[in-house]
């Protein structure tokens, strides 16, 4: 309860655990630093003189190649980056962060794409399956105007402390959580 302007012992303690979520949240967002095989090949950039550089980078390249030969460094361009977050996208898994590295966050923070399946559940609400396998279950009890077929157009949108919308044909927004 607010009194004089300020809230009561509980409203604070509810406002310091939203602020500790945001910013574990943020925290957790950040890119991790690069492997050692890749900065050792930076590292060699530093070096001055031209033969010393190019032993650097000789034996860094080396160093990185057996790397990913052994599977110690997996590297992945945008589009693969992409792809692994689009279909990672409704899960909660700060490790893998480093798939937004460089993305704008519109295309970080919603999925447009098509329903390849449609079911109710014995409660009623919908259960919609998206191209590349996710499976997503609405939580709230808005109806909608016409229901999702397969082929509908879907565009998924994050919202704040966790939750996600599902808007099916441009109707009005569903929350939905991704249960695969």
């Amino acid at each position: 309860m607010w009194r004089f302007g300020l809230p009561s012992v509980a409203g604070r303690a509810a406002l310091v655990g939203v602020m500790a979520v945001t910013m574990a949240q943020g925290a957790a967002a950040a890119p991790p630093p690069s492997a050692p095989a890749v900065q050792a090949v930076i590292d060699c950039a530093k070096i001055g003189p031209n033969d010393q550089r190019l032993a650097c980078f000789d034996a860094a390249v080396a160093a990185m190649a057996k790397a990913q030969t052994t599977g110690d460094l997996v590297a992945i361009d945008r589009a693969q980056r992409r792809a692994a977050r689009r279909q990672a996208f409704g899960f909660s898994l700060p490790s893998l962060a480093f798939l937004d590295r460089g993305e704008k966050a519109e295309e970080v923070n919603n999925l447009e794409t098509a329903v390849t399946a449609v079911a109710r559940g014995a409660d009623g609400k919908w259960v919609i399956t998206v191209e590349g396998g996710g499976v997503w279950r609405q939580t709230d009890n808005n109806d909608l105007s016409k229901d999702p077929r397969v082929g509908s157009a879907v565009k998924i949108t994050k919202g704040v402390l966790g939750a996600f919308f599902m808007n099916i044909d441009r109707q009005q927004a569903i929350r939905v959580h991704r249960v695969n």
